[in-house]
């Protein structure tokens, strides 16, 4: 797949659901699209693939946190970056059926369809649901400094915000409710649908309450009954160090307020990178490019250079030619997950002026005549094998 899609899409879960309620969606998407099920579609394949991953992410604690943060861009060391499946390579981490089979054979019962006979329940609520506001998604533009060091930023985010006057709950005051006629209180409706694997049990939110088991009988009069007005907020946000262009960052539940009081969305933080006038990023290398006088090159210098805390200065040996690469180690930006520090690569350029005076034309006509300055037959070969010696072993 060129584009991953989000894990909590994949699964139809929020992203404040319950280890439980995780591995319930798991299982409802892995009968659905089990082989068995749907023997020769690949794409009903793919898709039990697709949630195997999901669910090998977002049963795992650590996994979790980490994609809550960073996204598919923090999972690391997979495809596309966006891996971390297990330990597995390639599209969706390289999962095998018998891998997901003995990894997670304890959703089927055991086995394929084991323990999956007729009078199964599916999607069970078990009781009342809350509503869940919609995500924000807001850009936000780093400096390399920033990037390389982490930072702080405060940001006024418009966004729906809890009613002040009713709490949020959208009710006039605590005697404003009555019981859902509909789904009687429990908050969904329950139905039993002939199957091909017998009778099943389907239990959905009720349509009436939306979940919560009651309905308002006098809505508040600022809000009408929504439970959300329009508002600001302003919102911290800790950015760590390395992230990248088009990192996607995950601030949890500062985003738009739900109806009648329920969880909060997310606030999800895009990072934008700002161009640096003399540094380049590579992944997590910097390159700079040096532009050396011909007397510098041939004779030694020292030179000062930018770096992204300033400036420093480095040697140049004598006889340095265009085009090697000088390594300064751990000069470059962290990685985002912790694995070291890229280096700061300074690629020397020699300049060649377009024009020179009488004096220079004289002095570099006494410098062509020399042996010295007279290449060997096989200068040209001997110097790019350097230069790639010198790129891979600076």
């Amino acid at each position: 797949m060129a584009d991953k899609r989000d894990y909590y899409e994949v699964l139809g879960v929020s992203r404040d659901a319950s280890p439980e309620e995780i591995k319930k969606a798991y299982r409802k998407a892995a009968i659905q699209f089990h082989p068995d099920k749907n023997p020769g579609d690949k794409n009903a394949e793919e898709k039990f693939k697709e949630a195997a991953e999901a669910y090998d992410v977002l049963s795992n604690p650590d996994k979790k946190a980490r994609y809550d943060q960073f996204g598919h861009a923090g999972m690391g060391g997979a495809a596309g970056g966006a891996g971390g499946f297990g330990g597995f390579g390639g599209e969706y981490g390289g999962f095998t059926m018998e891998d997901i089979f003995s990894r997670f054979g304890d959703i089927f019962g055991g086995g394929r369809f084991g323990g999956f006979g007729g009078g199964g329940t599916s999607g069970g609520y078990g009781g009342g649901t809350v509503s869940r506001g919609s995500d924000l998604r807001v850009k936000v533009r780093l400096t390399l400094a920033e990037i390389v060091k982490g930072t702080t930023k405060k940001l006024k985010i418009k966004k729906d915000i809890a009613c002040d006057q009713c709490g949020g709950t959208g009710a006039k005051d605590s005697n404003s409710y009555a019981t859902c006629s509909t789904c009687g209180g429990s908050g969904h409706v329950t139905q039993v649908v002939n199957t091909f694997f017998g009778r099943t049990q389907t239990t959905t939110t009720c349509p009436t309450c939306g979940g919560s088991g009651k309905t308002i009988t006098a809505p508040c009069p600022k809000c009408h009954g929504n439970g959300t007005v329009k508002g600001e907020e302003v919102v911290e946000i800790n950015i760590p160090a390395g992230v990248g262009e088009g990192m996607q960052l995950s601030v949890s539940g500062k985003g738009n307020a739900a109806r009648h009081g329920g969880i909060n969305g997310d606030l999800l933080v895009v990072i934008e990178e700002e161009p640096h006038p003399e540094l380049k990023r590579e992944g997590n290398d910097l390159i700079y490019n040096l532009p050396l006088n011909v007397a510098d090159a041939i004779l030694g210098a020292s030179v000062e250079i930018p770096t992204v805390d300033g400036k420093a200065r480095i040697k140049i040996e004598p006889g340095t030619v265009a085009g090697r690469v000088l390594r300064l180690r751990g000069k470059g930006i962290p990685d985002v997950n912790g694995y070291g520090t890229g280096d700061l690569l300074v690629v020397v350029d020699i300049h060649i002026p377009a024009h020179v005076s009488p004096a220079e034309k004289e002095a570099l006509e006494k410098l062509r005549a020399s042996d010295n300055f007279k290449p060997a037959a096989s200068a040209k070969t001997r110097n790019l094998f350097e230069r790639m010696r010198n790129y891979f072993m600076s």
